[in-house]
């Protein structure tokens, strides 16, 4: 069950498939919204960006397929289509334009809810905080992350992160206060968490420090906790 709240959009014109739906991913602790047809999900979207969106491909005005297109222009959000077609090419075209994962109706509603987890976990480790990541700018007292640029500036001053430091830093920024554990970081940034370690975290945490150091000695912002982790203050 999700840690929080994370929303998800069904786009599907079927009531029967649409309540199951619902009452799946409400009972793993989803917040779900539900529209059917394809100009209701772009413009919820555009008003109302969620974690996740389950889109069927055949609604009555236009293709899945179109209003993918049409929400990737906007937003990043992890997208995985339903369809009754068992075609390769409907795959193919559906992965091509910007799909995360496919399901062949009829469905197991566990399996859905397993491959919707799956895919969150593995995109969360790229974005942890998609309200903070609006605008592709997270702010937090001095600290600043430009996403589209892949950059991170400390009163303006750019502190050259390499991908892990950054990573993890825009895991402090989008909830500071909070302690995360070493497994925790790991699962939130390495792309491969098990190929990581304990010291290979700790390391990391050096280098960031350092390089905050180097624009502001004095400037203290992660703090260690003994035996469990680290957590990110803004105001120091």
């Amino acid at each position: 069950m999700p840690s929080k709240k994370l929303s998800v959009l069904i786009v599907e014109d079927e009531p029967a498939i649409a309540e199951t739906l619902i009452y799946a991913l409400e009972s793993e602790g989803y917040q779900v919204a539900h529209v059917g047809t394809g100009a209701e999900a772009i413009e919820h979207v555009e008003t109302h960006v969620p974690h996740f969106v389950v889109l069927d491909i055949g609604l009555p005005d236009i293709t899945g397929f179109e209003v993918c297109r049409e929400i990737r222009k906007t937003a990043e959000v992890p997208i995985l289509f339903l369809t009754a077609r068992e075609g390769e090419i409907d795959r193919v075209v559906g992965l091509e334009i910007g799909g995360d994962d496919y399901v062949v109706k009829p469905f197991s509603p566990r399996e859905l809810t397993a491959r919707i987890q799956a895919i969150l976990r593995r995109t969360q480790r790229k974005l942890p905080s998609r309200e903070n990541s609006e605008g592709e700018t997270i702010l937090s007292g001095r600290l600043s992350l430009l996403l589209d640029r892949y950059e991170a500036r400390l009163d303006d001053k750019n502190l050259d992160l390499a991908r892990y430091e950054f990573g993890m830093l825009k895991v402090f920024l989008a909830h500071p206060g909070r302690v995360y554990t070493r497994d925790q970081l790991m699962e939130l940034v390495w792309d491969e968490p098990d190929s990581a370690s304990d010291r290979t975290v700790d390391a990391h945490i050096k280098t960031l420090r350092k390089k905050i150091h180097e624009v502001d000695e004095s400037f203290e912002p992660i703090r260690t906790h003994r035996g469990i982790g680290y957590s990110f203050h803004a105001e120091v």
